[in-house]
């Protein structure tokens, strides 16, 4: 099956108003043109340094998506065409998004990154520390951020109640926080290749998809 046929599979099962981020990063430039070729346009790098190489050689109507952990040092390489940063998970980056996006005239939109699964080790906030943020109104001050939404990514387990329990906790976060930033508070990022179906279940509004699409990385 090719990149095309795998698009549309996973497209097929996917409801009206659910966006798919098509996971590129590790794979080259060839791969991301055949998916652009199927009809994609939305693809989510996680290396600064790679998601520039591939804007400077793919066509400019792609929406780039920065789904990886970013230093703040390496808001500025992106910030001139990067559609989203779905990974913000502190308020210094928020800071520097806010800065860099003012340098370039530009109004950048963010997802909320928060921590709800088990592990140590994902990143985010907890749900303490972004709401004692977002009560601070420091937010209000900033011009070129515009919020549009959450993301977490689930807990790695394959007990699905578990699963199933970050996913309704993300879900009640995104619309206990919905009423203070309106309409524009629109996008629930949650669901990857194994789980996105359950995700599905929890009103997800954008899923972020890898394997399936590309097959392995290649690093």
């Amino acid at each position: 099956m090719n990149i095309k046929e795998r698009l549309n599979r996973i497209l097929s099962t996917l409801p009206n108003g659910v966006q798919l981020v098509a996971v590129s990063k590790f794979h080259p430039a060839e791969r991301l043109q055949e998916a652009y070729d199927a009809g994609q346009r939305i693809f989510g790098e996680s290396r600064p340094q790679e998601m520039v190489a591939k804007y400077d050689v793919l066509p400019k109507d792609i929406e780039w998506h920065m789904i990886g952990h970013l230093q703040t040092n390496k808001v500025k390489y992106i910030a001139p065409f990067v559609t989203m940063i779905s990974s913000v998970d502190s308020d210094r980056l928020i800071e520097e998004i806010e800065k860099q996006a003012a340098k370039n005239n530009r109004t950048i939109d963010i997802l909320l990154e928060v921590h709800v699964a088990q592990e140590e080790t994902k990143s985010g906030w907890s749900e303490e520390e972004l709401r004692a943020y977002l009560a601070s109104g420091i937010l209000n001050n900033m011009a070129h951020v515009r919020v549009r939404g959450v993301m977490t990514i689930a807990s790695n387990t394959d007990d699905e109640s578990v699963v199933r329990r970050d996913f309704e906790t993300i879900r009640r976060i995104f619309n206990e926080l919905k009423p203070q930033f309106g309409d524009a508070f629109d996008t629930l990022s949650i669901g990857m290749s194994d789980d996105y179906p359950i995700a599905l279940e929890y009103d997800s509004t954008m899923v972020r998809i890898g394997t399936a699409i590309f097959g392995q990385r290649e690093y």
